[in-house]
Protein backbone atom coordinates (compact mmCIF):
# COMPACT_ATOMS: atom_id res chain seq x y z
CA UNK A 1 0.00 0.00 0.00
CA UNK A 2 2.77 2.40 0.81
CA UNK A 3 4.38 1.54 -2.45
CA UNK A 4 1.26 2.42 -4.37
CA UNK A 5 0.99 5.64 -2.45
CA UNK A 6 4.56 6.50 -3.30
CA UNK A 7 4.04 5.69 -6.95
CA UNK A 8 0.91 7.77 -7.13
CA UNK A 9 2.63 10.65 -5.33
CA UNK A 10 5.55 10.44 -7.79
CA UNK A 11 3.18 10.47 -10.77
CA UNK A 12 1.38 13.49 -9.43
CA UNK A 13 4.64 15.27 -8.81
CA UNK A 14 5.80 14.37 -12.31
CA UNK A 15 2.60 15.67 -13.88
CA UNK A 16 2.84 18.86 -11.86
CA UNK A 17 6.44 19.29 -12.94
CA UNK A 18 5.49 18.84 -16.59
CA UNK A 19 2.65 21.30 -16.28
CA UNK A 20 4.71 23.97 -14.56
CA UNK A 21 7.62 23.39 -16.98
CA UNK A 22 5.29 23.89 -19.94
CA UNK A 23 3.90 27.12 -18.44
CA UNK A 24 7.34 28.44 -17.70
CA UNK A 25 8.52 27.65 -21.30
CA UNK A 26 5.42 29.29 -22.70
CA UNK A 27 6.08 32.44 -20.70
CA UNK A 28 9.71 32.44 -21.82
CA UNK A 29 8.74 32.04 -25.53
CA UNK A 30 6.23 34.88 -25.28
CA UNK A 31 8.87 37.09 -23.73
CA UNK A 32 11.32 36.28 -26.54
CA UNK A 33 8.65 36.85 -29.19
CA UNK A 34 7.93 40.27 -27.74
CA UNK A 35 11.59 41.20 -27.90
CA UNK A 36 11.99 40.01 -31.60
CA UNK A 37 8.87 41.87 -32.67
CA UNK A 38 10.22 45.02 -31.12
CA UNK A 39 13.46 44.64 -33.01
CA UNK A 40 11.60 44.10 -36.30
CA UNK A 41 9.48 47.16 -35.63
CA UNK A 42 12.60 49.15 -34.92
CA UNK A 43 14.16 48.02 -38.20
CA UNK A 44 11.04 48.91 -40.11
CA UNK A 45 11.00 52.34 -38.52
CA UNK A 46 14.64 52.88 -39.37
CA UNK A 47 13.99 51.81 -42.98
CA UNK A 48 11.09 54.28 -43.26
CA UNK A 49 13.22 57.09 -41.96
CA UNK A 50 16.04 56.15 -44.38
CA UNK A 51 13.55 56.09 -47.28
CA UNK A 52 12.29 59.55 -46.31
CA UNK A 53 15.86 60.85 -46.31
CA UNK A 54 16.61 59.26 -49.73
CA UNK A 55 13.39 60.60 -51.24
CA UNK A 56 14.07 64.01 -49.79
CA UNK A 57 17.61 64.03 -51.21
CA UNK A 58 16.38 62.82 -54.61
CA UNK A 59 13.67 65.47 -54.74
CA UNK A 60 16.25 68.09 -53.85
CA UNK A 61 18.55 66.97 -56.68
CA UNK A 62 15.63 66.81 -59.12
CA UNK A 63 14.61 70.37 -58.21
CA UNK A 64 18.19 71.51 -58.67
CA UNK A 65 18.54 69.74 -62.05
CA UNK A 66 15.18 71.09 -63.17
CA UNK A 67 16.23 74.63 -62.35
CA UNK A 68 19.49 74.09 -64.29
CA UNK A 69 17.65 72.72 -67.35
CA UNK A 70 15.11 75.54 -67.25
CA UNK A 71 17.92 78.05 -67.10
CA UNK A 72 19.70 76.41 -70.10
CA UNK A 73 16.42 76.24 -72.05
CA UNK A 74 15.79 79.96 -71.45
CA UNK A 75 19.33 80.69 -72.61
CA UNK A 76 18.92 78.64 -75.81
CA UNK A 77 15.54 80.22 -76.45
CA UNK A 78 17.13 83.65 -76.24
CA UNK A 79 19.83 82.58 -78.70
CA UNK A 80 17.19 81.20 -81.08
CA UNK A 81 15.24 84.43 -80.85
CA UNK A 82 18.40 86.33 -81.64
CA UNK A 83 19.15 84.08 -84.65
CA UNK A 84 15.56 84.36 -85.85
CA UNK A 85 15.78 88.14 -85.72
CA UNK A 86 19.05 88.07 -87.72
CA UNK A 87 17.50 85.81 -90.38
CA UNK A 88 14.46 88.01 -90.65
CA UNK A 89 16.70 91.03 -91.01
CA UNK A 90 18.80 89.32 -93.73
CA UNK A 91 15.65 88.18 -95.54
CA UNK A 92 14.41 91.74 -95.49
CA UNK A 93 17.76 92.94 -96.85
CA UNK A 94 17.67 90.29 -99.60
CA UNK A 95 14.18 91.35 -100.59
CA UNK A 96 15.37 94.91 -100.84
CA UNK A 97 18.40 93.86 -102.95
CA UNK A 98 16.17 91.74 -105.19
CA UNK A 99 13.91 94.72 -105.77
CA UNK A 100 16.97 96.82 -106.59
CA UNK A 101 18.28 94.16 -109.01
CA UNK A 102 14.93 93.99 -110.75
CA UNK A 103 14.94 97.74 -111.03
CA UNK A 104 18.50 97.69 -112.42
CA UNK A 105 17.58 94.96 -114.90
CA UNK A 106 14.61 96.93 -116.09
CA UNK A 107 16.80 100.00 -116.52
CA UNK A 108 19.43 97.91 -118.33
CA UNK A 109 16.81 96.46 -120.66
CA UNK A 110 15.54 99.93 -121.41
CA UNK A 111 19.10 101.08 -122.12
CA UNK A 112 19.63 98.12 -124.45
CA UNK A 113 16.48 98.98 -126.34
CA UNK A 114 17.61 102.56 -126.64
CA UNK A 115 21.04 101.47 -127.87
CA UNK A 116 19.53 99.09 -130.42
CA UNK A 117 17.23 101.81 -131.62
CA UNK A 118 20.12 104.28 -131.95
CA UNK A 119 22.21 101.56 -133.65
CA UNK A 120 19.46 100.99 -136.20
CA UNK A 121 19.20 104.73 -136.76
CA UNK A 122 22.96 104.98 -137.26
CA UNK A 123 22.99 102.00 -139.66
CA UNK A 124 20.08 103.49 -141.62
CA UNK A 125 21.91 106.81 -141.77
CA UNK A 126 25.14 105.09 -142.88
CA UNK A 127 23.29 103.10 -145.54
CA UNK A 128 21.65 106.32 -146.74
CA UNK A 129 24.98 108.17 -146.88
CA UNK A 130 27.01 105.28 -148.40
CA UNK A 131 24.18 104.16 -150.65
CA UNK A 132 24.90 100.55 -149.51
CA UNK A 133 22.90 98.06 -147.50
CA UNK A 134 24.34 96.48 -144.37
CA UNK A 135 24.81 93.11 -146.12
CA UNK A 136 26.54 94.76 -149.06
CA UNK A 137 28.82 96.76 -146.79
CA UNK A 138 29.73 93.64 -144.80
CA UNK A 139 30.42 91.72 -147.99
CA UNK A 140 32.63 94.49 -149.37
CA UNK A 141 34.49 94.75 -146.09
CA UNK A 142 35.07 91.01 -145.95
CA UNK A 143 36.16 90.96 -149.57
CA UNK A 144 38.62 93.74 -148.90
CA UNK A 145 39.99 92.01 -145.80
CA UNK A 146 40.18 88.70 -147.65
CA UNK A 147 41.91 90.30 -150.62
CA UNK A 148 44.35 92.12 -148.36
CA UNK A 149 45.25 89.06 -146.36
CA UNK A 150 44.82 86.42 -149.06
CA UNK A 151 48.50 85.92 -149.74
CA UNK A 152 49.37 85.78 -146.05
CA UNK A 153 46.58 83.28 -145.32
CA UNK A 154 47.50 81.17 -148.31
CA UNK A 155 51.15 81.16 -147.34
CA UNK A 156 50.36 80.15 -143.79
CA UNK A 157 47.95 77.43 -144.94
CA UNK A 158 50.51 75.99 -147.31
CA UNK A 159 53.22 76.12 -144.68
CA UNK A 160 51.08 74.34 -142.06
CA UNK A 161 49.84 71.75 -144.53
CA UNK A 162 53.31 71.09 -145.84
CA UNK A 163 54.82 70.77 -142.37
CA UNK A 164 52.06 68.44 -141.20
CA UNK A 165 52.15 66.43 -144.42
CA UNK A 166 55.92 66.00 -144.30
CA UNK A 167 55.95 65.05 -140.62
CA UNK A 168 53.18 62.47 -140.83
CA UNK A 169 54.28 61.24 -144.24
CA UNK A 170 57.77 60.54 -142.90
CA UNK A 171 56.43 58.63 -139.91
CA UNK A 172 53.93 56.69 -142.03
CA UNK A 173 56.64 55.84 -144.57
CA UNK A 174 58.88 54.52 -141.79
CA UNK A 175 56.13 52.29 -140.39
CA UNK A 176 54.96 51.02 -143.79
CA UNK A 177 58.52 50.48 -145.02
CA UNK A 178 59.30 48.48 -141.89
CA UNK A 179 56.15 46.40 -142.31
CA UNK A 180 56.79 45.64 -145.98
CA UNK A 181 60.48 44.99 -145.39
CA UNK A 182 59.72 42.37 -142.76
CA UNK A 183 57.21 40.64 -144.99
CA UNK A 184 58.30 38.85 -148.14
CA UNK A 185 55.76 36.71 -149.97
CA UNK A 186 55.85 35.58 -153.56
CA UNK A 187 53.09 37.30 -155.50
CA UNK A 188 52.95 35.01 -158.52
CA UNK A 189 49.32 34.99 -159.59
CA UNK A 190 47.44 31.76 -159.01
CA UNK A 191 44.65 32.54 -161.44
CA UNK A 192 41.91 29.97 -161.72
CA UNK A 193 41.89 29.50 -165.46
CA UNK A 194 38.62 28.90 -167.22
CA UNK A 195 40.21 27.84 -170.52
CA UNK A 196 41.23 24.25 -171.38
CA UNK A 197 43.41 23.52 -174.42
CA UNK A 198 42.56 20.53 -176.61
CA UNK A 199 45.04 18.37 -178.55
CA UNK A 200 42.82 18.56 -181.66
CA UNK A 201 39.36 19.51 -182.84
CA UNK A 202 38.18 15.89 -182.74
CA UNK A 203 38.34 16.02 -178.95
CA UNK A 204 35.37 18.43 -178.95
CA UNK A 205 33.19 15.65 -180.37
CA UNK A 206 34.23 13.29 -177.58
CA UNK A 207 33.50 15.97 -174.98
CA UNK A 208 30.02 16.53 -176.40
CA UNK A 209 29.30 12.82 -176.84
CA UNK A 210 26.42 11.11 -178.59
CA UNK A 211 23.34 13.35 -178.46
CA UNK A 212 25.31 15.58 -176.05
CA UNK A 213 25.17 13.06 -173.19
CA UNK A 214 28.82 13.53 -172.17
CA UNK A 215 28.68 17.33 -171.89
CA UNK A 216 25.27 17.20 -170.17
CA UNK A 217 26.57 14.74 -167.58
CA UNK A 218 29.69 16.85 -167.06
CA UNK A 219 27.76 20.10 -166.60
CA UNK A 220 25.24 18.46 -164.28
CA UNK A 221 27.89 16.99 -161.99
CA UNK A 222 30.20 20.02 -161.89
CA UNK A 223 27.65 22.85 -162.01
CA UNK A 224 29.79 24.59 -164.64
CA UNK A 225 28.97 25.61 -168.19
CA UNK A 226 31.14 24.13 -170.97
CA UNK A 227 31.44 26.14 -174.20
CA UNK A 228 33.14 24.19 -177.01
CA UNK A 229 32.52 26.42 -180.04
CA UNK A 230 34.16 29.65 -178.93
CA UNK A 231 37.71 29.11 -180.23
CA UNK A 232 39.63 26.42 -182.11
CA UNK A 233 41.20 23.65 -180.02
CA UNK A 234 39.90 25.38 -176.88
CA UNK A 235 37.12 24.73 -174.39
CA UNK A 236 35.92 27.47 -172.04
CA UNK A 237 34.66 26.62 -168.56
CA UNK A 238 32.21 29.19 -167.17
CA UNK A 239 31.11 29.17 -163.50
CA UNK A 240 30.73 31.88 -160.84
CA UNK A 241 31.95 29.56 -158.08
CA UNK A 242 35.78 29.40 -158.31
CA UNK A 243 35.96 26.02 -156.58
CA UNK A 244 33.45 24.43 -158.97
CA UNK A 245 35.25 26.00 -161.91
CA UNK A 246 38.54 24.56 -160.66
CA UNK A 247 36.95 21.10 -160.23
CA UNK A 248 35.52 21.26 -163.74
CA UNK A 249 38.82 22.40 -165.24
CA UNK A 250 40.90 19.74 -163.48
CA UNK A 251 38.41 16.97 -164.27
CA UNK A 252 38.27 17.93 -167.94
CA UNK A 253 42.07 18.00 -168.13
CA UNK A 254 42.19 14.45 -166.75
CA UNK A 255 39.51 13.21 -169.14
CA UNK A 256 41.29 14.76 -172.15
CA UNK A 257 44.58 13.16 -171.15
CA UNK A 258 42.90 9.79 -170.59
CA UNK A 259 40.96 10.04 -173.84
CA UNK A 260 38.10 7.82 -172.59
CA UNK A 261 35.14 10.16 -172.18
CA UNK A 262 31.82 8.57 -171.24
CA UNK A 263 29.23 9.27 -168.51
CA UNK A 264 30.50 6.63 -166.08
CA UNK A 265 34.10 7.71 -166.58
CA UNK A 266 33.09 11.36 -166.21
CA UNK A 267 31.27 10.67 -162.94
CA UNK A 268 34.23 8.74 -161.48
CA UNK A 269 36.77 11.37 -162.59
CA UNK A 270 34.74 14.26 -161.17
CA UNK A 271 34.33 12.43 -157.86
CA UNK A 272 38.08 11.83 -157.64
CA UNK A 273 38.77 15.45 -158.58
CA UNK A 274 36.41 16.74 -155.89
CA UNK A 275 38.22 14.69 -153.26
CA UNK A 276 41.54 16.03 -154.54
CA UNK A 277 40.32 19.64 -154.48
CA UNK A 278 39.01 19.19 -150.93
CA UNK A 279 42.46 18.02 -149.86
CA UNK A 280 44.03 20.99 -151.64
CA UNK A 281 41.64 23.35 -149.85
CA UNK A 282 42.47 21.91 -146.43
CA UNK A 283 46.19 21.93 -147.22
CA UNK A 284 46.08 25.55 -148.42
CA UNK A 285 44.17 26.66 -145.31
CA UNK A 286 46.52 24.84 -142.92
CA UNK A 287 49.53 26.21 -144.78
CA UNK A 288 48.22 29.79 -144.48
CA UNK A 289 47.52 29.39 -140.75
CA UNK A 290 50.94 27.81 -140.20
CA UNK A 291 52.83 30.52 -142.10
CA UNK A 292 51.04 33.41 -140.41
CA UNK A 293 51.22 31.67 -136.99
CA UNK A 294 47.55 32.37 -136.20
CA UNK A 295 46.40 29.74 -133.70
CA UNK A 296 43.05 28.69 -132.28
CA UNK A 297 40.99 28.78 -135.49
CA UNK A 298 38.17 26.21 -135.90
CA UNK A 299 38.64 23.62 -138.69
CA UNK A 300 35.72 25.08 -140.66
CA UNK A 301 37.34 28.54 -140.70
CA UNK A 302 40.61 26.98 -141.90
CA UNK A 303 38.70 25.22 -144.68
CA UNK A 304 37.07 28.50 -145.73
CA UNK A 305 40.52 30.10 -145.84
CA UNK A 306 41.63 27.30 -148.14
CA UNK A 307 38.76 28.08 -150.52
CA UNK A 308 40.24 31.55 -150.96
CA UNK A 309 43.19 29.86 -152.69
CA UNK A 310 40.93 29.45 -155.73
CA UNK A 311 39.45 32.96 -155.55
CA UNK A 312 41.00 35.99 -157.25
CA UNK A 313 40.17 39.70 -157.28
CA UNK A 314 41.52 41.78 -160.17
CA UNK A 315 43.98 38.96 -160.76
CA UNK A 316 45.21 38.87 -157.14
CA UNK A 317 44.97 35.58 -155.26
CA UNK A 318 42.74 36.16 -152.23
CA UNK A 319 44.52 33.75 -149.90
CA UNK A 320 47.92 35.31 -150.59
CA UNK A 321 46.32 38.74 -150.25
CA UNK A 322 44.84 37.80 -146.84
CA UNK A 323 48.20 36.51 -145.62
CA UNK A 324 49.88 39.68 -146.84
CA UNK A 325 47.34 41.87 -145.04
CA UNK A 326 47.85 39.83 -141.85
CA UNK A 327 51.62 40.32 -141.88
CA UNK A 328 51.54 44.02 -142.78
CA UNK A 329 48.85 44.83 -140.19
CA UNK A 330 50.73 42.85 -137.52
CA UNK A 331 54.02 44.60 -138.21
CA UNK A 332 52.44 48.06 -138.20
CA UNK A 333 50.68 47.21 -134.92
CA UNK A 334 54.02 46.28 -133.36
CA UNK A 335 55.53 49.56 -134.55
CA UNK A 336 52.83 51.75 -132.96
CA UNK A 337 52.15 49.65 -129.85
CA UNK A 338 48.75 48.20 -130.84
CA UNK A 339 47.63 44.57 -130.38
CA UNK A 340 49.62 42.72 -133.07
CA UNK A 341 47.80 39.39 -132.52
CA UNK A 342 44.36 40.93 -133.05
CA UNK A 343 45.60 42.85 -136.11
CA UNK A 344 47.17 39.73 -137.65
CA UNK A 345 44.12 37.54 -137.04
CA UNK A 346 41.73 40.20 -138.36
CA UNK A 347 43.95 40.72 -141.41
CA UNK A 348 43.95 37.02 -142.22
CA UNK A 349 40.15 36.74 -141.83
CA UNK A 350 39.09 40.09 -143.29
CA UNK A 351 38.00 38.58 -146.66
CA UNK A 352 36.69 35.25 -145.29
CA UNK A 353 33.23 36.13 -146.65
CA UNK A 354 34.51 35.91 -150.23
CA UNK A 355 34.89 32.14 -149.79
CA UNK A 356 31.08 31.71 -149.92
CA UNK A 357 29.75 35.00 -151.29
CA UNK A 358 28.50 33.17 -154.42
CA UNK A 359 26.29 30.99 -152.24
CA UNK A 360 25.01 33.49 -149.66
CA UNK A 361 23.35 36.84 -150.31
CA UNK A 362 25.00 39.97 -149.00
CA UNK A 363 28.38 41.70 -149.17
CA UNK A 364 31.47 39.71 -148.28
CA UNK A 365 31.91 41.94 -145.21
CA UNK A 366 28.46 41.08 -143.82
CA UNK A 367 28.95 37.40 -144.65
CA UNK A 368 32.36 37.43 -142.98
CA UNK A 369 30.94 38.99 -139.80
CA UNK A 370 28.23 36.32 -139.58
CA UNK A 371 30.76 33.51 -140.12
CA UNK A 372 33.15 34.78 -137.44
CA UNK A 373 30.34 35.37 -134.92
CA UNK A 374 28.93 31.90 -135.59
CA UNK A 375 32.27 30.28 -134.75
CA UNK A 376 32.78 32.49 -131.65
CA UNK A 377 35.81 34.37 -132.93
CA UNK A 378 36.88 37.15 -130.53
CA UNK A 379 34.72 40.30 -130.80
CA UNK A 380 37.90 42.40 -131.08
CA UNK A 381 38.84 40.51 -134.26
CA UNK A 382 35.36 41.02 -135.75
CA UNK A 383 35.52 44.74 -134.88
CA UNK A 384 38.94 45.04 -136.52
CA UNK A 385 37.98 43.29 -139.79
CA UNK A 386 34.54 44.73 -140.48
CA UNK A 387 35.76 48.27 -141.27
CA UNK A 388 38.28 47.43 -144.01
CA UNK A 389 35.92 48.77 -146.71
CA UNK A 390 34.62 51.58 -144.45
CA UNK A 391 31.17 49.95 -144.26
CA UNK A 392 31.36 50.38 -140.49
CA UNK A 393 32.97 53.18 -138.44
CA UNK A 394 36.44 52.49 -137.06
CA UNK A 395 36.12 51.34 -133.44
CA UNK A 396 39.74 50.40 -132.72
CA UNK A 397 43.30 51.11 -133.79
CA UNK A 398 43.54 47.59 -135.17
CA UNK A 399 40.60 48.31 -137.51
CA UNK A 400 42.51 51.23 -139.01
CA UNK A 401 45.61 49.08 -139.43
CA UNK A 402 43.70 46.29 -141.20
CA UNK A 403 42.13 48.82 -143.57
CA UNK A 404 45.53 50.38 -144.30
CA UNK A 405 47.17 46.97 -144.82
CA UNK A 406 44.35 45.94 -147.18
CA UNK A 407 44.86 49.11 -149.21
CA UNK A 408 48.65 48.61 -149.31
CA UNK A 409 48.33 45.01 -150.46
CA UNK A 410 45.80 45.83 -153.18
CA UNK A 411 47.29 49.11 -154.40
CA UNK A 412 50.97 48.28 -154.72
CA UNK A 413 52.25 48.04 -158.31
CA UNK A 414 51.58 44.69 -159.96
CA UNK A 415 49.21 43.41 -157.30
CA UNK A 416 46.00 43.65 -159.27
CA UNK A 417 44.70 43.98 -162.78
CA UNK A 418 41.81 46.23 -163.73
CA UNK A 419 39.30 45.80 -166.50
CA UNK A 420 39.93 48.28 -169.33
CA UNK A 421 36.32 49.45 -169.45
CA UNK A 422 36.20 50.00 -165.68
CA UNK A 423 39.51 51.83 -165.84
CA UNK A 424 38.29 54.19 -168.57
CA UNK A 425 35.02 54.75 -166.70
CA UNK A 426 36.94 55.68 -163.55
CA UNK A 427 39.08 58.19 -165.47
CA UNK A 428 35.97 59.71 -166.99
CA UNK A 429 34.29 60.06 -163.58
CA UNK A 430 37.45 61.63 -162.22
CA UNK A 431 37.53 64.26 -164.95
CA UNK A 432 33.77 64.91 -164.62
CA UNK A 433 34.16 65.73 -160.93
CA UNK A 434 36.93 68.23 -161.71
CA UNK A 435 34.98 69.85 -164.57
CA UNK A 436 31.95 70.39 -162.33
CA UNK A 437 33.86 73.01 -160.31
CA UNK A 438 33.34 76.72 -161.09
CA UNK A 439 36.31 78.36 -162.75
CA UNK A 440 37.82 75.15 -164.16
CA UNK A 441 39.02 75.57 -167.73
CA UNK A 442 40.19 72.02 -168.45
CA UNK A 443 41.43 68.89 -166.73
CA UNK A 444 43.33 65.71 -167.54
CA UNK A 445 43.63 62.39 -165.69
CA UNK A 446 47.26 61.25 -165.97
CA UNK A 447 49.59 58.66 -164.42
CA UNK A 448 47.01 55.89 -165.02
CA UNK A 449 44.46 57.75 -162.96
CA UNK A 450 46.81 58.35 -160.04
CA UNK A 451 46.85 62.12 -160.68
CA UNK A 452 44.44 64.65 -162.09
CA UNK A 453 45.69 68.01 -163.39
CA UNK A 454 43.12 70.78 -163.26
CA UNK A 455 43.65 74.07 -165.10
CA UNK A 456 41.65 77.03 -163.78
CA UNK A 457 40.97 80.46 -165.28
CA UNK A 458 43.33 82.92 -163.53
CA UNK A 459 41.01 85.89 -164.09
CA UNK A 460 38.16 84.11 -162.22
CA UNK A 461 40.01 82.02 -159.63
CA UNK A 462 42.44 83.41 -157.05
CA UNK A 463 45.22 81.44 -155.39
CA UNK A 464 43.10 80.95 -152.27
CA UNK A 465 40.13 79.74 -154.34
CA UNK A 466 42.44 77.36 -156.23
CA UNK A 467 43.38 75.83 -152.86
CA UNK A 468 39.70 75.43 -152.03
CA UNK A 469 38.94 73.83 -155.41
CA UNK A 470 41.73 71.27 -154.90
CA UNK A 471 40.38 70.37 -151.47
CA UNK A 472 36.81 70.13 -152.76
CA UNK A 473 37.80 67.88 -155.69
CA UNK A 474 39.77 65.59 -153.35
CA UNK A 475 36.81 65.32 -150.97
CA UNK A 476 34.36 64.44 -153.76
CA UNK A 477 36.73 61.89 -155.31
CA UNK A 478 37.21 60.25 -151.93
CA UNK A 479 33.47 60.06 -151.24
CA UNK A 480 32.18 59.13 -154.72
CA UNK A 481 34.83 56.94 -156.38
CA UNK A 482 36.44 53.60 -155.58
CA UNK A 483 40.13 53.42 -156.44
CA UNK A 484 43.33 51.77 -155.22
CA UNK A 485 45.98 53.80 -153.40
CA UNK A 486 45.69 57.57 -153.61
CA UNK A 487 44.94 60.18 -156.29
CA UNK A 488 46.90 63.41 -156.46
CA UNK A 489 44.82 66.51 -157.25
CA UNK A 490 46.99 69.12 -158.96
CA UNK A 491 45.26 72.50 -159.53
CA UNK A 492 47.24 74.81 -161.86
CA UNK A 493 46.59 78.55 -162.00
CA UNK A 494 48.81 80.18 -164.57
CA UNK A 495 48.62 83.72 -165.87
CA UNK A 496 50.74 84.69 -168.86
CA UNK A 497 51.29 88.24 -170.08
CA UNK A 498 52.61 88.57 -173.66
CA UNK A 499 53.75 91.79 -175.26
CA UNK A 500 55.49 92.43 -178.59
CA UNK A 501 58.18 94.99 -179.27
CA UNK A 502 57.75 96.21 -182.83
Amino acid sequence: MEIITLIGGGVIIALLSIFFGYQIRKITIRKKEGTLEKKINNKIQEAKEKRKEILSEAQRKIRKKKKSLQKEARKQEKELDKTRQLLLKKEHNLDQKEDKIKSYNQKLENKKKEIEKKKEQIIDRLEEVANLSQAEARRKLLDRVEEKNEQDVLRRMRKLEEEGRQRYKKKAQEIIATAIQKYSLSQIEHLTTSTVSLPNEDMKGKIIGKNGRNIKTFEKLTGAKVMVDEAPETVIISCCDPVRRRIATSALDKLIKDGRIQPARIERTIKETKEGIKKQIKKAGKSAVYETKVVGLPPKIIELLGRLHFRTSYGQNMLLHSMEVAWIASTMAQEIGADAKIAKKAGLLHDIGKAVDQEIEGSHVEIGIKILERFNIEPAVVTAMKSHHEDYPYQSVEALLVQAADAISGARPGARKENAEEFIERLRDLEDIAKSMNGVDNCYAVEAGREIRVFVRPEKVTDLEAQRIARKIADQVQSQLTYPGEIKVNVIREKRVVEYAR
